[in-house]
């Protein structure tokens, strides 16, 4: 990666870090729904302006709406639902399985060659996740595995929206990506929105928390999201989510009072380790075959 590549990297993963303890505080008030639908009509508001391509939104409509499901607004509807079930570190945790779920598509769906190295990666990551959840599980509430399985499900839809992206879309700038699947995510979301709407206002910190969602979390992260998908490809470009939970974790014990366990640093590291090894970025020494003689 070049430098920029990387200064973009870190700070999108600063940017997803910190929306997982803001939505742990707007989602009980707005709930799931609204919440999402704040925050992606936020998004649209703010990407509009700047797409320049307006011939390809209208040609590329239906795929932008699918994109905008599986990038937007189901995953951010899970993630959403599963901080009401579990911490926020944990969730954003459970986020870094994008690219074992990535290399898993790519070695059932494209017959991609998995090497036994990332194998071994998929198992280490996901062996961090059962730990944490196991004792997640036992600790807290029987409902735990409700948000779990919730995070999972949109971290999959992620590595799938990763993937689409680059095979449908190669030559879309990302401002166009961007504005054109908030499009499809906001107009599949906001009547759910608004039939959800909470009776209750939500408060001016749970306000600012949406704000923030929709305005940097959403609207920036995805532009400079597509652009490292366009620069690297998806396979790098997910690998975001390295760092995410470490600044998820950190965020959610500055904004949230979340306690830093010994359990949550080892699960981390384990879903680090493995993701590194599932999409090749460190690899196991190969054994070359001894000479006959």
């Amino acid at each position: 990666m070049r430098p920029r590549d990387v200064v973009m990297l870190v700070a999108l993963a600063a940017i997803w870090g910190m929306s997982f303890p803001l939505t742990r505080i707007a989602s009980p008030a707005f709930g799931p729904l609204p919440l999402v639908a704040v925050r992606i009509g936020l998004a649209v508001l703010v990407l509009l302006p700047f797409v320049r391509e307006r011939a390809a939104l209208r040609e590329n409509a239906g795929g932008l709406f699918l994109l905008g499901l599986m990038n937007s607004a189901i995953p951010f509807a899970l993630f959403a639902f599963a901080v009401l079930h579990i911490t926020s570190g944990f969730t954003g945790l459970l986020n870094a399985t994008t690219p074992m779920f990535g290399a898993l598509l790519g070695a059932f769906v494209f017959s991609e060659r998995v090497t036994m190295s990332r194998w071994l990666g998929v198992f280490i990551g996901f062996l961090g996740v059962g730990t944490l959840a196991w004792d997640s599980i036992g600790a807290r509430s029987d409902t735990a595995i409700y948000g779990i399985l919730a995070a999972l499900a949109a971290a999959c839809l992620y590595a799938v929206a990763a993937t689409y992206t680059k095979r449908r879309f190669p030559t879309l700038k990302s401002t166009t990506l961007a504005a054109g699947s908030q499009i499809g995510a906001g107009i599949a979301i906001l009547p759910f929105g608004v039939w959800q709407w909470p009776a209750q206002t939500p408060n001016v910190q749970q306000w600012m928390c949406a704000i923030f969602l929709g305005l940097i979390s959403t609207a920036v992260a995805y532009a400079l999201y597509f652009r490292l998908i366009n620069n690297v490809g998806a396979a790098r470009a997910t690998t975001v989510t390295f760092i995410v939970p470490v600044f998820g974790i950190v965020w959610s014990a500055l904004l949230v009072h979340e306690h830093i366990t010994w359990m949550l640093v080892f699960s981390c590291v384990l879903v680090a380790f493995g993701t590194a090894l599932a999409v090749g970025v460190l690899r196991l020494p190969e054994r070359t075959p001894r000479a006959a003689g």
